[in-house]
């Protein structure tokens, strides 16, 4: 999990909250620690694999960088939260097609639309699409940027609405990338690694509720240890914002789950 058994043990001891536990947290913490040590070394060594966007590196930290990265976590958290927002209004309007085999292709024509509209970046989950816009943070402007991210985010929404199968991380990850590029296209003064990173980490949060997820996989996009102390500060305002909100999650009757 993001190369390194730290997080697995983190992220499993974030999904066991709340259950009771014997003993020491380390004792809790030793067999998570084990298995993500086996699977990272498994992986590592077969495929060799990174989530390293391979921005422009980041040097020393300014206060503008502090400021910003505080600003687009929490734009990041706040346009998550509006799609969690509208999900139990979405999910509502496919449920009323009353069959999957109604509700798919309307849905599936929307995405189509929608992939039309916002190129062939928005198409798929985003995990090659956001390391090309990695590779060009220059190669678009702030309001195709931001463009792109309104598509994947109303994209996200249909798909999790009309019954396609899949995650939300990834999705998430792109509109996040998108989002941060959009402030580094706006201001350039703002450095694309921390933008990128925090605009993730506050998608993130919004989406998933998970702290350690967002956390690791924000730090390991842009792979520098400065950028992980912002982010740490960072997640503070986004946690703010999303904490006690409805999740992205749904009861059987429809409501949203808190």
């Amino acid at each position: 999990l993001f190369g390194t058994a730290v997080a697995a043990a983190l992220v499993i001891s974030e999904a066991l909250a709340g259950r009771p536990m014997k003993g020491a947290l380390w004792d809790n913490l030793f067999a998570p620690l084990a298995a993500g040590a086996a699977g990272a070394m498994t992986t590592g060594l077969v495929a060799h694999p990174t989530f390293d966007l391979g921005l422009p590196p980041f040097g020393r930290p300014h206060w503008g960088d502090f400021l910003a990265a505080l600003v687009i976590a929490s734009a990041g958290a706040l346009l998550g939260l509006a799609a969690v927002q509208a999900f139990p209004y979405v999910h509502r309007a496919f449920a009323r097609l009353r069959h999957p085999m109604l509700a798919l292709p309307v849905g599936g024509l929307v995405l189509g639309l929608l992939g039309a509209a916002g190129g062939h970046l928005t198409l798929f989950k985003g995990l090659s699409e956001v390391a090309e816009l990695g590779r060009h943070p220059e190669g678009w402007t702030a309001g195709q940027f931001a463009a792109m991210a309104v598509v994947k985010l109303a994209a996200l929404l249909v798909a999790a609405s009309c019954g396609f199968r899949g995650g939300r991380i990834f999705p998430s990850v792109f509109i996040g990338a998108a989002l941060g590029l959009t402030a580094h296209a706006l201001v350039p003064a703002v450095s694309p690694a921390p933008a990128v990173a925090a605009g993730v980490l506050g998608m993130l949060m919004a989406v998933t509720r998970q702290g350690w997820v967002s956390l690791f996989t924000a730090a390991v996009l842009v792979s520098s240890p400065t950028v992980l102390s912002l982010l740490c500060f960072a997640s503070l305002p986004a946690w703010l914002l999303v904490t006690g909100r409805p999740q992205m999650q749904l009861r059987a009757d429809g409501t949203a789950v808190r």
